[in-house]
Order: structure tokens, then C-alpha cells, then sequence
């Protein structure tokens, strides 16, 4: 995974009390600095920032509906992702732009947020920068105010620092993550790619097949103890226009699942999603869990996340994800 704390050097030497550039024979023997990289003015927006107003509004409420010692049961926010989807539905832009899959990507890391793990562990993050480490996430915490401020200023400025985006290098190659959670003294313990697909279902979902499959080989070879999963969001109209996609939409979410060999994803989730046409500025998205089978269905997508996470780091760690997980207090 590219490391968000490094910077690109730079190529030039410092510069001369009067601003020129050492050089010449003068300079033979000095010690020659790297000049420092220079932050560019940030944009004001990305692809996400429409989603900042709702996820700000939402409480991070606990998701876990089970008591101690009961077996575990999830309970996801889909009103939130209903608010999340209707932004580009709304707008039109659900199919022309990536914003409907940014939407799902906001949805699942307010969900693993809402399970316990940090702010700034999940990435993205509500705002920006939406990749930003562990470690820098503390520096600006105990930095004064208006210093704090300006170093994220500046820190959105530099996309080798925090980048829009988390990529993770696999075993074969690099892997854009949707959503992660990832530390620098850890490595990413959990990433998941997102999918949707809106219209031309049939046609379409070979490739997703094939794609997904493949990343979850590249993914899994290098982080074996990661979880790692795939959700997929479809229209809720592919069970009327192509029911037969629909049934081979939930046999690929089953088959992509590890079986043991390692090279699966550890889990998958899908989940059906409606809206009225025509679309008009004040169309609402539905989200329609009760039409998937529970096997596939986001509760048991969530759960094994969790679980896998929490299985394979010691009791220490993820202390807020623990106690919601288990209903109970840890002494540690």
C-alpha cells in the first residue's frame, strides 16, 4: 500500500540568503538538501463532499441489535443509504458518474464506524482529506487550533500525503480499495471493493465476475489475514427485466466467497435499490433489503467483516469494536 506518510522529494537545492540557487564551484562539498514538496491549493470539493452534509447529520449509533451471549445480529442504517443515494439520483447523476458507487462507499465506512472502529481508521473518511493516517490524524489533534488548521490545509494539498483514494499494492498489482481500514504499524486489516450496476444487467455481469474474482486473488495472496470483501448494489428492477441476471447475481455473490483455497473474497453482500421515474429533484432512493436472501444479505456482510477483523488482532486492539461486538466491558 502507497505510504501516506511519504513525500516526494524533491530535485532542487536550497536556495541563497538572497534567493539564488547554489551552484558552481563554491558549492562542492556542501551538503545538498532536497527542497521540500510544495503543496498545490486544494480544491474546494471531490467526489464525496456531496455526501458530507448527510453523514454529518447521522449518529454514529451502535448497530448491534443482539445481548450478551446471544448470537450476533446487525442492523444496518438503510434509511442513511437511502438519504446517501438520493444525492446523485436527484441530480441525475446516477449513471452518468461514479457518485452513486461514492455514495455506497460513504454508506459502508459510516457502517464500520458505527461498529466501533475510529474516525480516522476508516477510510474514507467523512471529510477530507478521506485517506489520512492513523499517525497524522494525532499530530493534528494535539497541534494549537489555527496551526492544526493550516497543516490540513496544506496536507489536502498533497496527494502523495492524503490522497482522494486508497490504493493497495496486491500481489500482481495495484488495487484501488473503496473502503479500508488501514494503520501504518498494521497494514490494511480490512478492505472492500464496491460494485453497482444500474440498468443492462445481463450484459454487463460477466465482467463484473471476472474482475472482482481477480481482485480478490491479487488482494488475498498478499494479505491472507485481512478481510476482505465485495458488495454489490443493483436496481431493483433487474428482478422484473432480467430475472435471470438476477439469479446469476446471487449465485456469483455466493461463489466469489473464499472456499477455502484463499484466493476468494471473505465475504460478499448484496442489496437491492429502487426509485420512481421520472427522476426529479425530489426523488427518494429506496433500499430494499427484504428482497435478498439473507445468506448474501448486508447483516451477515457486516458480521463477518467484524468478526474476521477482530479475530486475527490481539484483544488490545479495537477496544470500541470489541465491547459493541461482544455486549460486554474488556479490562485491557
Amino acid at each position: 500500500m502507497s505510504d501516506p506518510l511519504s513525500l516526494a522529494a524533491g530535485s532542487g537545492l536550497v536556495s541563497e540568503p538572497g534567493g539564488a540557487a547554489a551552484s558552481g564551484p563554491r558549492d562542492e562539498g556542501r551538503r545538498r538538501h532536497p527542497a521540500p514538496p510544495v503543496a498545490s491549493e486544494p480544491s474546494s470539493t471531490d467526489a464525496l463532499s456531496a455526501f458530507e452534509p448527510v453523514l454529518e447529520a447521522a449518529p454514529v449509533t451502535d448497530p448491534w441489535r443482539h445481548a450478551h451471549g446471544e448470537p450476533a445480529r446487525y442492523g444496518p442504517d438503510y434509511d442513511l443509504l437511502g438519504d446517501l443515494l438520493s444525492v446523485p439520483v436527484a441530480a441525475g447523476a446516477a449513471v452518468v458518474s461514479g457518485r452513486f458507487a461514492r455514495g455506497v462507499d460513504s454508506w459502508l465506512a459510516h457502517e464500520l464506524r458505527r461498529a466501533g472502529f475510529g474516525a480516522d481508521e476508516v477510510w474514507p473518511r467523512v471529510t477530507r482529506p478521506r485517506v489520512l493516517s492513523r499517525e497524522l490524524a494525532v499530530l493534528l489533534e494535539r497541534l494549537p487550533g489555527p496551526l492544526a488548521a493550516e497543516v490540513r490545509r496544506r496536507i489536502a494539498g498533497m496527494p502523495s500525503v492524503s490522497p482522494t483514494d486508497a490504493r493497495v499494492l496486491g500481489r500482481a498489482y495495484e488495487k484501488q480499495v473503496d473502503v479500508c481500514i488501514a494503520r501504518w504499524d498494521r497494514g490494511p486489516e480490512l478492505m472492500v471493493s464496491t460494485k453497482a450496476q444500474l440498468s443492462s444487467f445481463g450484459k454487463n455481469l460477466p465482467n463484473r465476475f471476472e474482475e472482482a474474482y481477480g481482485d480478490a486473488a491479487n488482494l488475498r495472496s498478499r494479505y491472507p489475514l485481512a478481510a476482505v470483501g465485495f458488495f454489490f448494489v443493483q436496481r431493483a428492477t433487474v428482478r422484473i427485466v432480467e430475472p435471470d441476471a438476477y439469479e446469476r447475481t446471487m449465485d456469483m455473490m455466493r461463489k466469489l466467497r473464499d472456499i477455502g483455497a484463499g484466493s476468494g473474497y471473505t465475504t460478499t453482500g448484496l442489496l437491492l435499490v429502487d426509485w420512481d421515474d421520472p427522476v426529479t429533484a425530489q426523488t427518494k432512493v429506496r433500499v430494499l433489503p427484504e428482497l435478498v436472501p439473507d445468506d448474501v444479505a448486508p447483516p451477515q456482510f457486516f458480521t463477518t467483516l467484524v468478526d474476521t477483523v477482530l479475530a486475527v488482532t490481539p484483544v488490545q486492539y479495537h477496544l470500541e469494536a470489541r465491547r459493541r461486538r461482544e455486549r460486554r466491558d474488556i479490562p485491557v
